[in-house]
């Protein structure tokens, strides 16, 4: 299998001074995926910028595990809300111009 689109978990523990059981939380929480190809693991690139936002949250905000996984989802109703909120804005202004 290609691994141009992952990353080892050994390089990113390094890079982030973090452990594989940070990374391992937060796999079984959701907030990243972690693949295995030929015994290594990986993780995809598209999941970097969740992992950067995770950490700046564990070392700028002081949260756990858990308080990160409770933003996550907060800012996932948030985006879903906005979203709803425009279809509605969207819905409205075809009444208006009537």
């Amino acid at each position: 299998m290609e691994t141009a689109h992952y990353i080892p978990i050994a390089t990113l523990c390094t890079s982030y001074d973090i452990t594989i059981s940070f990374l391992e939380e937060l796999e079984d929480i959701g907030l990243i995926s972690i693949i295995t190809i030929e015994k290594q693991y990986y993780l995809d690139t598209d999941s970097l910028s969740s992992l950067d936002k995770v950490l700046r949250m564990q070392r700028e905000l002081n949260l756990n595990i858990e308080g990160i996984d409770i933003v996550f989802n907060l800012l996932q109703k948030v985006d879903a809300l906005q979203i709803e909120l425009n279809n509605l804005q969207n819905r409205l202004r075809l009444y208006e111009h009537d």
